[in-house]
């Protein structure tokens, strides 16, 4: 499903957004038929409100309820719940939004058509909206679609979502924009030093891999971008029970979001040196697996006692950021469905985001806010640092004691980065547990706006 704009035309359907406040003065100036319409039918441009006025050949006009600003905050998308109440047609926003507002609503449109149908044939949203005059209808397209894929990739269960079917994705993306790849696949691991990767993935029948696209010019401002790429987890020996294991194909919505993200800067052409990094595993349980109380070896050298198998994304992060840090990116950023923690100090909704960089920090912050792509800003608390280091160890996987995990997740991590103000790590959620605005039931596409507008802004300088 390609998310589009529909093409421009005189019978299309004007839609007029009214704020609450607004609305009285909406009814003096509206036609009689139209005011006395939306009287009987009680509306007064409450926030996703969806009034059709009818005509003599159907539908006269739609007015949609805009609220307030509170309102507006709590629902940041809120004309994709306006167009999934239209019937077919082609609607066209006529009045009452302007700015970064209109875009805003036009991106809700198209994120609320989105629908996974790969299994089971249903309904596609028949409402279409041509692009709004004053918007860039190409680049909110490109976005849409980055989105799309991301939550595609999400919610495509494991059983053709393995590291074989991520790996199959990569390729295919990489291909379409004429991007160079490289696979480093099984025990080749071994030999170009990436054990971590190898050792949380070696349990599988799909042998772990690292995936590696470079994009765009060697001149331009080096972006890398890493994702976790753990396509299902049950755990390992330290495995699971049912209820945390239900939701783990979403375990590599790190690697889906920035496969997401890459997409669209592609799509948009943007003047940077791309490249994506997804260590590809499954953490599975065989007489393979490795297990609790091993100590690992990292691409660094850093040594990491292994506390509990099931923290195992940030192993193969580890190794995949060392690489990435090696040739010295202007930007490093990591995304990975990483802990709990998280989920339970913010919500599902909220993503929390490292970096040491306050310049860099306010720049994510603005462009969360701006694009209705929430993040917040959580830190790299150098007193916690003796929590990562065991005895026997350079670091431990998995501390003791259950305090702070997003955070001590972060600083783990930021060990095997030595360029720390270029980096920023998003631990996100990847998923939606109950339908929003433009957000459906599953698999999500979390920070990857705010990050295109972070990146665009560094391209554009």
């Amino acid at each position: 499903m390609t998310p589009h704009f529909a093409a421009a035309t005189e019978s299309a359907i004007p839609i007029d957004v009214i704020e609450a406040g607004s609305f009285d003065h909406f009814l003096k100036h509206a036609p009689a038929q139209t005011a006395a319409w939306a009287k009987a039918n009680g509306f007064a441009g409450k926030l996703g409100q969806v009034l059709t006025v009818p005509g003599p050949d159907g539908i006269a006009r739609v007015l949609v309820g805009w609220g307030t600003e509170p309102q507006r905050q709590r629902d940041r998308l809120f004309m994709a719940t306006a167009a999934a109440q239209l019937p077919e047609g082609v609607y066209t926003i006529a009045s009452g939004l302007n700015g970064p507002a209109l875009e805003q609503a036009a991106l809700g449109w198209l994120l609320g058509g989105y629908v996974f149908d790969r299994y089971k044939e249903k309904p596609a949203p028949k409402a279409q909206l041509v692009a709004p005059v004053g918007v860039n209808a190409a680049r909110l397209e490109a976005i849409a679609a980055g989105d799309y894929l991301t939550r595609d990739l999400i919610n495509i269960p494991a059983s053709d979502m393995g590291p074989d079917g991520l790996e199959a994705a990569f390729v295919k993306l990489a291909l379409a924009f004429g991007a160079k790849t490289a696979v480093i696949r099984g025990d080749d691991l071994l030999a170009q030093n990436l054990p971590m990767i190898h050792a949380v993935g070696r349990a599988s029948d799909q042998a772990p891999r690292l995936l590696d696209m470079i994009w765009g010019n060697e001149s331009d401002p080096k972006i890398t971008l890493v994702g976790k790429g753990v396509c299902f987890d049950t755990g390992g020996l330290n495995i699971k029970p049912a209820s945390s294991m239900g939701l783990m194909k979403k375990d590599m919505g790190g690697s889906a979001t920035v496969l997401g993200l890459a997409q669209m800067i592609m799509t948009l052409g943007l003047k940077v040196r791309l490249r994506v990094l997804v260590p590809a595993v499954e953490n599975s349980i065989s007489a393979g697996a490795y297990r609790p109380q091993d100590i690992l070896t990292s691409r660094k050298g850093l040594t990491v006692e292994i506390n509990n198998t099931d923290a195992e994304g940030r192993l193969v992060l580890a190794d995949a950021l060392t690489l990435a840090d090696e040739e010295e990116p202007d930007l490093l950023i990591c995304k990975a469905t990483l802990t709990g923690a998280a989920r339970v100090a913010l919500g599902p909704d909220l993503m929390p985001f490292y970096t040491d960089n306050d310049g860099l920090a306010g720049d994510i912050s603005a462009a969360g806010t701006a694009v209705a792509d929430p993040l917040w800003r959580m830190p790299f608390w150098d007193p916690y640092e003796p929590m990562i280091e065991p005895d026997v160890a350079d670091l431990d996987n998995a501390p003791k004691g259950g305090f702070g995990g997003s955070i001590t997740a972060a600083l783990f991590l930021r060990r095997f980065v030595e360029h720390k103000d270029r980096f920023v790590h998003l631990d996100i959620y990847g998923w939606t547990p109950s339908p929003k605005p433009g957000r459906s039931l599953g698999g999500a596409c979390q920070s990857a706006r705010a990050m295109l507008e972070v990146i665009e802004g560094r391209a554009a300088k």
